[in-house]
């Protein structure tokens, strides 16, 4: 017992960065640009920049990436970050396995390297080893039914790479994992239809444990050897099996495998939302000419219909709503699928055109593929109807580089002047190169809007 995790965690330690290839690498760095623009854009909503004010800021440790760029201790730095990556539904996340692993590991790396004034380098090595330590944990986890992801197997893997961070050994990120067994989560995907943000806590709390568990560990904590094994199958999962939680290390990488958002919402109803985009394409009808929008599509979207969501963090789980916006405003980014969205009277009528069901022989492909159907009926009788396997941004079409770095500049644009922007692009992209992280992120301050 127990074999697989130690192997796993000597090669989240000792794994070099010479050996890692350079497509991962730059792979790396675009994943790690994207989710922090995710997380600068996500401290502007309403509840995240509350707690952030109530919690104050201490002036020393870690930055608040959000206006004013405060600082607190790494733990709540990451807390923080966390959560406002979580907030606005458009963090990358694992393919073919059930994770969000980049805003679940990163915000602690980030605040242990400013606390510890790492070089670039070291925080894009252990940023690519504790996504894989997700990708492998996730792989290998079976998660109970309602069980969101948030602050599970990855939140694990976070306190792996802050482990590393630190400078732990392999028995030490070992330790720091089992350790962190005892504060693994239990979110459910029931907070999502009823608007409940609570849900990003989960999310931010994996930042917080990332930061957390090293220090445990050097303080003299322990964890009984098993305690992966039995928190993952027995307590928090349904199952978990190590006999190929280490295959091929150090050759494959889980972060070459993930996928990015560029739609604001769920992604499970983007496969959906791609194919009504051809049709609509196709017709070119006004909001008030659809009579109807049918779509059929695997399990796991199909029960995303509620035509009614309560919020706007509800609203990012809701087809019909998405649809109806689609239709409405031709875009479903973060400005697009905004607050404003859930007022508009035009999006509340077409919500309720919005028909959505299962295909069984849909969802018997999942999640290999993720097919979706569409129809849009037009009251004066014309129709037309697009089919996808998959969503865009999908193996079988990935996005372009330059449509991720739109996207950060628009998400970054919240937060920093449009010098900021560039500069931070600049920095991250280059990330590898820089001496000391914490003097990268201060150089910033200057060109942050004002809180």
């Amino acid at each position: 017992m127990g074999q697989a995790i130690d192997r796993l965690a000597d090669f989240v330690a000792s794994a070099r960065w010479e050996d890692v290839p350079d497509a991962v690498r730059d792979h790396a760095r675009l994943v790690l640009l994207d989710t922090v623009g995710v997380m600068l854009a996500g401290s502007e909503r309403p509840e995240v920049a509350s707690l952030r004010r109530q919690l104050g800021s201490t002036g020393t440790g870690a930055t608040l990436l959000a206006r004013g760029w405060g600082s607190q201790d790494p733990r709540t730095a990451a807390l923080l970050n966390g959560i406002a990556g979580r907030a606005i539904e458009l963090c990358e996340g694992l393919r073919l396995v059930s994770g969000q692993a980049a805003i679940q590991v990163l915000p602690g790396i980030l605040a242990i390297a400013q606390a510890r004034h790492a070089c670039g380098r070291d925080v894009l090595g252990a940023f690519i080893v504790g996504y894989e330590t997700a990708g492998r944990l996730c792989a290998a986890f079976t998660p109970r039914p309602l069980a969101h992801q948030n602050g599970q197997a990855s939140l694990l893997a976070a306190a792996a790479a802050g482990a590393r961070m630190a400078g732990l050994d392999g028995e030490g990120v070992s330790r720091a994992m089992r350790i962190s067994t005892t504060l693994l989560l239990t979110p459910s995907y029931t907070n999502v239809v009823a608007g409940a943000t609570t849900l990003n806590v989960a999310g931010g709390m994996s930042g917080f444990v990332g930061a957390l568990a090293p220090e445990l560990a050097q303080a003299g904590f322990t964890a009984q050897p098993g305690a992966i094994e039995e928190a993952l199958g027995q307590m928090v999962g349904t199952g978990f099996d190590a006999g190929h939680l280490v295959d091929d290390l150090g050759s494959s990488w889980a972060i070459m495998r993930n996928y990015f958002r560029l739609y604001a919402c769920c992604n499970p109803i983007h496969p959906a939302l791609d194919a009504l985009h051809v049709a609509l394409a196709q017709l070119r009808p006004q909001p008030d000419q659809i009579e109807r929008i049918d779509i059929a599509t695997y399990r796991f979207a199909a029960v995303m219909k509620n035509p009614e969501p309560p919020n706007f963090f509800a609203s990012k789980y809701s087809l019909p709503h998405a649809a109806a916006v689609l239709v409405v405003r031709g875009r479903l980014g973060h400005a697009g699928l905004d607050d404003s969205a859930l007022a508009d009277p035009q999006v509340a009528m077409l919500r309720r055109r919005v028909h959505i069901e299962e295909d069984p022989a849909m969802s018997e492909r999942a999640p290999t593929w993720r097919p979706a159907r569409v129809t849009v009926v037009l009251k004066d009788g014309r129709s037309a109807t697009h089919a996808v396997e998959s969503h865009r941004g999908d193996f079988n079409q990935p996005f372009e580089r330059s449509e991720i770095l739109a996207k950060f500049r628009e998400l970054a644009g919240h937060v920093l002047t449009a010098e900021g922007v560039q500069q931070a692009e600049s920095m991250l992209l280059a990330l590898d190169t820089i001496g000391d992280f914490d003097q990268a992120i201060g150089s910033l301050r200057h060109h942050v809007l004002s809180a």
